[in-house]
């Protein structure tokens, strides 16, 4: 791919070149010097654009209108003048019942978004009677049975509304909601939602603990999931690729867009193979991305992503649908810019992030809570964190205007120089065979470390300031007003692991037997739907560690990829 070839610049106005000289001489009797700036993705900032680095007669080409190609302004035709963001937190902590309570708390504060994140135990791939029980819901709900699932999701809308599940293969938790929308009569036609974490490569690219699996075995459960849900779940986004844990672990935010992209192209070309057509799947994909506190730099990269990812669906793809040609996507505000220290802090951090986001043009916004570099969410925290996009779209009037920085001289050549910059990242890519080459051999890992050590290096030579890290140091604390970490209470847990025991020896274990047999021998038939058998196990009363178990057992257990 290439990026669009640039326009030879425009007549400048009259008197343009004079003023800008006469300014140039006086900003650099002011400034002493050069001035030199660069943003994350190593792009130089200058103090002022103007129709020398963009014109409006490049507006068809590079911007159009929303909802239409070349998609730089949005998606759909209205954005955020028709359908708000949907607002969304990462709710986890304690047992299924905790959770349930703090999602009808946040309900009625505005939230309308689902999200259920499991233990990491359970991310891990282990029921919680098979680890330290000090580490149980220290970091997300307990989770290992359809029944659990059942108690998160009781008296919830979660047929109506979209639902967000932090799901790694082999998919326990869309097969338990499958399980509990069965048990309710709920047709699975009519079910809405993503399956947050099935982009198994960017966990092997960068969050080693959500890689349960061989790498060879995430690929067969993916494309078996994304099968399954586009045939009997229609409305629901099978894959989601994360831009977010390749930029949390050091990558630039044009590098996460490029890696992003190329894991896209991957899970693509992977479906096309198996036969599907590129308009039965590509509507279906979602993306995740990270929002850095890194304002113009991450509007740009989103602008850019949406723009390169329009021309690939139908260049690469040859897709046909306009809803194929969509590059729909989550955003949450960055964990990694936030602070232990003066956690307070952060408010305004998450605000910034949240505001490049929304004018990014997402369609769902995670905003971070204040806390959430000390522990998991607490209760307050998550109010305000609420309340910061409640502010943002009622107080500020945020989505009134679509694509409100258009036309902008700065942004729109920022854009083209972050479109540059990615599609530079997918080119390497590609030339490592793909994605899944590129995972394999360390060519990512690499590039994601390289981005990594910088930043620190700019961090220690304070090139960058981090207020309260680094620079503006508060010698009195800061601790003020912060809450204590938030344990969940050992009676519950005690609870919940008696309950767990009692499920399983309650269970028709023939059944049970029968249904994990069936599982590891699908993996020996390409006929054999993976995740279809991992379905059938869950409504038989197999628990998710021992679905894992039996998966790691024909596919192997997922090791670290040695990195060159």
């Amino acid at each position: 791919m290439v990026a669009i070839e640039p326009i030879p610049s425009p007549k400048l106005p009259s008197g343009y070149l004079e003023a800008k000289h006469r300014w140039q001489i006086r900003i650099a009797e002011q400034l002493g010097g050069d001035d030199i700036r660069v943003n994350r993705s190593g792009i130089g900032v200058k103090a002022i654009y103007g129709p020398e680095d963009w014109d409006s007669s490049r507006y068809m080409a590079e911007l159009g209108f929303p909802g239409e190609a070349p998609s730089t302004r949005g998606s759909y035709a209205s954005m955020h003048r028709g359908r708000p963001w949907s607002p969304r937190l990462v709710v986890g902590l304690g047992v299924p019942q905790d959770y349930n309570k703090r999602m009808r708390d946040l309900y009625a504060l505005g939230l309308t978004g689902l999200f259920v994140a499991p233990c990491n135990s359970h991310m891990r791939g282990y029921d919680g009677d098979e680890v330290e029980r000090e580490l149980l819901g220290t970091c997300g709900t307990l989770i290992a049975t359809s029944q659990d699932m059942a108690a998160c999701l009781e008296g919830l809308p979660f047929e109506k509304e979209s639902v967000s599940l932090g799901d790694t293969a082999p998919y326990t938790l869309a097969a338990m909601y499958l399980k509990v929308a069965k048990d309710q009569a709920i047709p699975w036609d009519t079910l809405s939602g993503t399956t947050n974490q099935s982009d198994y490569l960017s966990h092997y690219a960068a969050l080693s603990m959500f890689y349960r699996l061989a790498l060879p075995g995430q690929k067969r459960v993916l494309l078996d999931h994304i099968e399954f849900m586009n045939r009997h779940v229609p409305k629901w986004n099978p894959l989601s690729v994360v831009g977010q844990h390749v930029q949390q672990a050091g990558a630039t935010p044009a590098q996460a867009m490029g890696i992003a992209i190329s894991s896209a192209i991957q899970y693509a070309s992977d479906l096309l193979e198996r036969g599907n057509a590129p308009d039965d799947f590509l509507p279906r994909f979602s993306f995740f991305f990270d929002v850095s506190i890194s304002f113009f730099e991450e509007i740009a990269k989103f602008r850019a992503g949406r723009r390169i990812w329009n021309r690939i669906t139908q260049e690469r793809f040859d897709a046909k649908d306009p809803r194929s040609q969509k590059f729909r996507f989550h955003a949450q505000t960055s964990g990694a810019d936030l602070t232990r220290q003066h956690p307070l802090n952060n408010v305004a951090r998450v605000t910034v992030q949240a505001m490049a986001g929304i004018f990014g043009g997402l369609q769902s916004l995670h905003t971070d809570s204040f806390d959430e570099a000390i522990s998991s969410p607490s209760e307050a925290a998550v109010r305000i964190a609420v309340a910061t996009g409640n502010i943002l779209r009622e107080e500020a009037h945020l989505d009134d205007v679509i694509d409100p920085l258009g036309g902008s001289y700065y942004l729109e050549a920022l854009t083209n120089e972050m479109e540059d910059e990615i599609l530079s990242v997918i080119d390497a890519i590609d030339k490592q065979g793909g994605m899944y080459q590129a995972v394999q051999n360390g060519f990512v890992q690499t590039m994601i470390g390289k981005s990594a050590m910088a930043f620190q290096e700019k961090l220690e030579s304070k090139e960058q300031i981090i207020v309260g890290v680094n620079g503006y140091l508060d010698q009195e604390g800061g601790d003020i007003g912060i809450p204590p970490l938030v344990r969940p209470e050992p009676k519950k847990i005690d609870a919940y692991l008696t309950g767990l025991a009692a499920f399983k020896a309650n269970r028709d274990q023939h059944q049970v037997r029968q249904a994990l047999d069936a599982i590891a021998r699908a993996f020996d038939s390409e006929a054999e739907n993976t995740f279809g058998k991992i379905v059938e196990a869950v409504d038989a009363g197999a628990t998710h560690g021992e679905i894992c178990a039996t998966v790691r057992g024909a596919v192997g257990f997922g090791e670290p990829l040695v990195v060159i």
